[in-house]
Formats: structure tokens, sequence, C-alpha cells
């Protein structure tokens, strides 16, 4: 079956940095687009960033666009979040979906994604 595993998460202090991934099982990873999306506590999850199938493409939130850099490397079936100048207010869970196909056109919103995994918690303090 469609299983995501992300890691990497923990806690860093403002300015800092961390990398997360996302390992993927059950299906053809290469041939799915991939996205993070984010949780804080008593909000809604909101897109991060998304990145096509083949990992030319890529779209990000205004508000980690500059900071955040999603990669895709199909060999290793894994899917990584580059988050550098951390602030506060990146304090979340944060979550790798898949895709559903076709639907790079809804790639901002969760109904465009059909598997996630169970998500990996970043603390960013100040």
């Amino acid at each position: 079956q469609v299983q995501m595993a992300e890691s990497g998460g923990g806690s860093v202090q403002a300015g800092g940095s961390l990398r997360l991934s996302c390992a993927a099982t059950g299906y053809t990873f290469s041939s799915y687009d991939m996205g993070w999306f984010r949780q804080a506590l008593g909000k809604e999850r909101e897109f991060v960033a998304w990145v096509s199938w083949n990992g030319r493409n890529t779209n990000y939130a205004d508000s980690v666009k500059g900071r955040f850099t999603i990669s895709k490397d199909n060999a290793k079936n894994t899917v990584y979040l580059q988050m550098n100048s951390l602030t506060p207010d990146d304090t979340a869970v944060y979550y790798c979906a898949r895709s559903k196909i076709n639907s790079s056109w809804r790639k901002s919103r969760n109904e465009g994604y059909d598997y996630w995994g169970q998500g990996t918690q970043v603390t960013v303090s100040s």
C-alpha cells in the first residue's frame, strides 16, 4: 500500500535551517507530483511547496519563497524540503503528500492530494 514517512523535524533557533525528508513506498514514485504542507497549532493546514513528477518544476507559498527549497530524488523515492532562515512563524507539523493524477492545477489545495504522511514537528524558537 502507499506509505509516506517524514523525517528531519526538530527544534531550531530562529535563523537556523532544517532539511525534511519524505520517503515514499507502495507506488511508482517517479510518476507523481509531490507536495509539502504544514499545520500550526490551532490553524488550518496550509500549502508550503510542490514539485513536479520529474523534479523540474516547483511552486511555493509566498511565505516561504526564497527560504525553502523542494526537491525530488526519483532514484531514492524521496522528496525533500530544505528550510533556511527559519522564523517562529514556521513552527508547525509538516506533512508530505502525493498529488492526485493531473492535479497540478490545484497543487496548493488539500483536495489535490490523495495520500499523506504522518507529519514531523518543526519548532523554531526566537
